[in-house]
């Protein structure tokens, strides 16, 4: 199985849409900048779409479900078993994106990566690559054969938001312990020495627990700097240190920049994964729109490494793809907003 697709370039900007979309910007009846952000995301739109007036009525929401093996250290408040048990109520529609999805209309699917504890169910894709990872603290996260399964499960998710004729992509996951390989992964690739300021509280723990957690992140990167000296290369830390939803999630962005599919990043988990990708390929950033910036400590740090604004700031860090999904109205209402106002000339005012 060859990665060679994660090099492929990204689908082109239609820079005259873009053009046309900001000349509009400047005769609707406002003064100019005044709607700030919400200008930025019609003409991106504009862009993404190849049109003045661009439309989002088709969201696919795909969410990557998995087990990580360093949950053994007790960096979690929650037992392993939850991750299943997520992902059960996911499909019953009781969890916080089973109900944004409904609200939004967006299509959600939930896809098993490698979750331990999960029998076969309906209206979740299988494709488990294993049960869980190694635990990254004595061994690596995947050995190459899973990660390139882990890839193309996310490749796959692409093309099917493709194939349903998506506007825009948003990315969730769930897994026990996640927060643990996210941050152990953007430490070793931005070269952050202070993992104390980038580990958080994850799924709720304590000070005492946040420092049990911080040690563990500092041993894994520990054992990586000994074995892997100075390898930065993004998949190498991808199968040493992270999970097989993070790989689906960092595939998935780079495949939807390829096909040309807008992508709406969630919270810390899921910017981790877009680091990844833009990593493989800065190109992918392009397509890329940062939702809100979590609670969770690592997660401004890690924007601001990227050098990117998200555009809501609510203290959420329940993941999943909940605060992407928040942001679906916002992105509607700027597109409202452009497609529909007036212009002076329409209106007869005073430009």
């Amino acid at each position: 199985m060859s990665l060679e697709w994660l090099q492929h370039p990204v689908y082109s900007l239609d820079n005259v849409a873009r053009q046309e979309a900001e000349a509009r910007q400047t005769v609707l009846t406002k003064p100019a900048g005044s709607l700030g952000v919400l200008e930025t995301l019609a003409i991106r739109f504009s862009a993404w779409q190849g049109v003045l007036k661009p439309e989002l009525d088709n969201v696919h929401i795909s969410i990557f479900a998995a087990d990580h093996g360093v949950a053994e250290e007790g960096v979690s408040a929650f037992p392993q078993v939850v991750t299943g048990e997520m992902v059960k109520n996911f499909v019953r529609g009781g969890a916080a994106i089973s109900v944004l999805a409904k609200e939004n209309h967006a299509n959600l699917e939930i896809i098993d990566v490698g979750v331990k504890y999960l029998p076969e169910l309906d209206n979740v894709i299988h494709a488990r690559v294993a049960n869980a990872t190694q635990n990254i603290v004595s061994s690596d996260a995947m050995d190459t054969e899973q990660l390139q399964r882990a890839l193309q499960v996310g490749k796959d998710a692409a093309e099917r938001a493709k194939l349903s004729n998506a506007q825009l992509f948003i990315g969730g996951e769930m897994g026990i312990a996640n927060t643990t390989s996210a941050t152990a992964m953007s430490c070793q690739i931005l070269g952050f020495s202070d993992i104390a300021e980038m580990t958080g509280a994850g799924t709720g723990l304590d000070k005492a627990g946040i420092r049990h957690k911080t040690d563990v992140i500092t041993s894994i990167l520990g054992r990586y700097k000994k074995e892997f000296k100075h390898d930065d290369n993004p998949l190498t830390v991808l199968r040493v240190m992270g999970g097989f939803e993070i790989a689906a999630l960092s595939a998935a962005y780079s495949r939807c920049a390829q096909l040309g599919i807008p992508i709406l990043v969630d919270g810390f988990i899921t910017t981790a994964a877009a680091l990844l990708a833009i990593k493989m390929n800065k190109e992918v950033e392009q397509w890329m729109i940062f939702s809100h910036c979590s609670a969770e400590a690592g997660h401004t740090k890690i924007l601001a490494a990227l050098g990117v604004k998200p555009l809501l700031n609510l203290e959420m860090r329940l993941g999943e793809a909940s605060g992407a999904a928040i942001v679906i109205p916002v992105i509607k209402q700027a597109l409202a907003l452009h497609n529909n106002m007036a212009t002076f000339a329409e209106a007869e005012v005073s430009s």
